[in-house]
């Protein structure tokens, strides 16, 4: 089939809802609405533009999405307090989409096709961030508060958008600035796609050096500690890559890599032992809390309801003399007891909603994800990374490679059939 112009829309619209339906400002203040625009896409994609469907991809996503909705039956089910009929209508919503996007590809599109439009909005994505940020320097005094029941943000004509609060600007060697944040309710989300976009540009497409640098660039005005890490961990490989066949482009790179240090180590010190040091502590506290919450409850966990879970971490208090010595040896100590608020890490939430069980099998779906193949440690040490220090594994685009793994194992199941009989 030839691929055409309005197989490309279809295709860039797929995706960039499914980006933007993970942490994307415009679900925040949309989300029902945006989730039906989605679903119509999708069937958009299946009926006019769509072939018959394959047979092997259609049983192998019918039972990847009959064995998630199980899993979450079963945690309903078994969950130690009243959970809410939305939050799981909700998740199962994110299965049938996740699947749904899937399968459009793997049935209606060459394999190379996926990523190719997939890095196509990823750029798209950077390109408004690195307006986003200039922009705020010339329209500051012209922003006005949107608001909605869980998130407030400021915005210049719904095309720029900037963190309310005031730890969104800072100053950096006399600098005062805006934290980027671009389509999304937080920094630490954007960074998350710059740095994928870093990866598809230096390791897959591998078009445009500038566009690595004017990447590289745009995390930066994140500030975000994680996604410089991931930047300068990714600019080590790129580093090796590239040392063989372009040697004139190390010092390039080493010059530019002095001054990301240089922010990064700030950072770091900030947020550890500085005046940001409460966003530290949240993390930690997020790091062990729910580990301990997942050790009385490690079969199916307490349940996925969030808000069921905010107030059971409010009341569970935990010590462990192990713990106490770990942090002791590396000079770091928990200063949080409880909170009542969410966890900022997706894995530790998933362990205490759902279990161990659950958990390990979602973690290995993810590994044998199919949609990134070459550099695929690499890839998956982001995606692993990204949803540590963010609540966005139970979301859209990051639960799409789950969903990768699982297609992928019963499409082997079934071949590994078809050979024996």
């Amino acid at each position: 089939m030839l691929y055409k112009l309005r197989h490309k829309i279809i295709d860039n619209l797929l995706l960039l809802m499914l980006v933007l339906s993970t942490g994307g400002l415009l679900f925040v203040f949309n989300r029902n609405i945006c989730y039906g625009v989605f679903i119509a896409f999708l069937l958009i994609a299946f009926i006019p533009f769509g072939k018959q469907l394959n047979k092997n991809i259609f049983n192998a996503s019918f039972l990847a999405l009959s064995t998630v909705v199980i899993l979450f039956i079963i945690n309903y089910i078994f969950a130690i307090t009243e959970q809410s009929n939305n939050k799981y209508a909700y998740y199962v919503m994110v299965v049938i989409i996740s699947v749904l996007t899937l399968t459009h590809f793997l049935n209606n599109r060459h394999e190379h096709i996926l990523v190719d439009r997939l890095h196509f909005v990823l750029k798209l994505v950077m390109i408004h961030s690195l307006f986003n940020f200039v922009a705020y320097f010339f329209i500051k005094g012209e922003l006005i508060n949107i608001t909605s029941t869980y998130h407030e943000s400021n915005t210049f004509k719904y095309l720029f958008f900037y963190s309310s609060k005031e730890y969104g600007l800072l100053s950096l060697y006399g600098i005062e600035f805006h934290r980027n944040s671009g389509l999304f309710w937080e920094s630490g989300i954007l960074q998350v796609f710059l740095n994928m976009f870093f990866f598809l540009e230096a390791f897959i497409i591998r078009k445009n050096k500038l566009l690595l640098g004017i990447t590289a660039i745009v995390l930066l005005t994140t500030y975000s500690t994680t996604g410089i890490a991931l930047l300068l961990i990714q600019v080590g490989f790129y580093i090796v890559q590239e040392i063989r066949t372009n040697k004139i482009l190390i010092p390039i790179v080493l010059l530019f890599l002095l001054p990301t240090y240089i922010v990064f180590s700030v950072n770091i010190e900030e947020k550890v032992y500085g005046e940001k040091e409460s966003s530290f502590q949240k993390r930690l506290f997020d790091l062990t809390q729910p580990f301990f919450i997942a050790l009385e409850n490690p079969l199916t966990g307490i349940g996925l309801d969030i808000e069921q879970f905010q107030k059971i971490r409010e009341e569970f208090y935990f010590s462990s003399t192990i713990l106490q010595e770990l942090q002791d040896k590396i000079g770091v100590q928990s200063k949080i007891e409880v909170t009542s608020k969410g966890s900022s890490n997706s894995v530790m939430f998933l362990l205490a909603a759902m279990g161990f069980p659950t958990t390990l099998l979602f973690l290995s779906m993810l590994f044998k994800q199919k949609v990134i193949i070459h550099k695929k440690r690499l890839w998956v040490f982001i995606m692993l990374i990204s949803i540590i220090s963010e609540p966005l594994l139970l979301r859209p685009f990051f639960f799409f490679f789950i969903c990768s793994g699982f297609i992928n194992l019963f499409c082997k199941i079934t071949m590994h059939k078809r050979e024996l009989s």
